[in-house]
């Protein structure tokens, strides 16, 4: 159908995070409906030393959440995303990675719900287990490097007639003009939605992330000590600590990886702690001997805020009528227009919440998002 023929939707995405890029990607190539797109956003890719947006700071990765083997609605969005991801290799962008899960005890296999999504998984042998681990599994999975790959996602978003325009958004009200009469809103802005006014989900809150960023000849296999499920500690002490090493695929910088790091939940403090790098660099040492080699290079230091959500991840539709009624009359005034103060119920899309897994959920909400779309129109 070309887009003449099609029906002409105004489309807003609050948030240029993975979440919303990959939304806005899935609506702008869609074949039944033309939708007209603005994505309003305080922090955009290009933004990449901002703090207030957690995307540019993630692992960017496949690994395991717990939450997948409880939530079957989860699953799926995982499911979807790994295989777009797989297929979306031989662009560069993402790296087919070789994975290994190693654990001291057997706990570390009662916990595997996913073996049937990634590709290739298989039991470590005794003799492939290194010190002091004791079993392990092998499998495939994918990495991404997310300057690389945020930038992709803008440049196809432009090159289709999206519209990005900087904005700090404090209100829905504020979105009103550009939904106009017939238009759809997608609420993408993780963190954010907590202070949204018109959303104000108190359920969000941050997990600190620390890591670092290097460049290493011999990191070429993503590695994971299985530890209990981090996200149900909160406090100090061993809880907080979690040792990953991803590998990422290199366009323009290669032989990169990204080494992980802390999962402070509840944690909003984004400067950095040397000492806690030191340990990140040291236990990740441990795994990775080759990252002592005299030819390795620290890139950066990262912290970020990984957007996590009591009860699991919000992606639902609501029904919301602008401007704000508040009983308190504390909602701030729109601001004055043609039809500023006229009441109009708009349909709003949530989706936010998704904590460390971001990347790996994005395709599959993307596509629950349009079809909840459509189902709004």
């Amino acid at each position: 159908m070309s887009s003449d023929s099609k029906s002409h939707v105004p489309l807003v995405i609050l948030g240029a995070g993975v979440i919303g890029l990959t939304i806005a990607y899935i609506a702008a190539c869609d074949s039944d409906v033309a939708f007209d797109i603005t994505i309003l956003a305080r922090d955009m890719p290009g933004d990449w030393h901002s703090q207030a947006w957690a995307s540019p700071f993630a692992g960017a990765s496949w690994s395991p959440s717990p939450l997948g083997g409880t939530d079957e609605r989860v699953r799926r969005w995982e499911q979807i995303s790994f295989d777009r991801l797989w297929e979306m290799a031989p662009s560069g962008l993402v790296k087919r990675s070789p994975a290994k899960i190693l654990g001291e005890t057997d706990a570390v296999l009662s916990t595997i719900w996913w073996q049937d999504l990634v590709r290739d998984f298989g039991l470590l042998s005794e003799s492939e287990v290194p010190a002091p681990y004791k079993v392990g599994v092998s499998f495939n999975t994918v990495t991404m490097n997310p300057t690389e790959y945020l930038s992709w996602l803008r440049s196809e978003l432009e090159s289709r007639g999206v519209v990005f325009r900087r904005q700090y958004v404090r209100s829905l009200d504020e979105v009103k003009p550009f939904v106009g009469k017939t238009g759809l809103l997608v609420n993408a802005t993780s963190l954010g939605a907590r202070s949204l006014i018109g959303v104000e989900d108190t359920t969000m809150y941050p997990i600190r992330g620390q890591s670092i960023v290097v460049e290493c000849t011999g990191l070429q296999e993503f590695l994971y000590p299985h530890c209990p499920d981090v996200s149900l500690h909160v406090g100090g002490g061993l809880s907080e600590r979690v040792t990953s090493i991803t590998p990422r695929p290199g366009l323009t910088q290669t032989n990169t990886a990204f080494l992980n790091g802390t999962y402070q939940v509840g944690n909003w403090d984004t400067s950095l702690d040397m000492s806690a790098a030191k340990g990140i660099f040291e236990r990740c040492s441990t795994l990775a001997p080759c990252l002592k080699d005299e030819g390795t290079k620290i890139l950066m230091h990262n912290v970020g805020l990984r957007p996590d959500r009591k009860g699991g991840p919000r992606v639902e539709a609501e029904r919301i009528s602008l401007p704000l009624v508040r009983s308190d009359g504390l909602a701030p005034n729109p601001s004055p227009g043609e039809d500023a103060e006229q009441q109009q119920n708009i349909t709003v899309i949530h989706a936010y919440g998704m904590g460390a897994a971001g990347y790996q959920r994005s395709w599959g909400v993307a596509l629950e998002v349009l079809s909840l779309l459509k189902e709004n129109m």
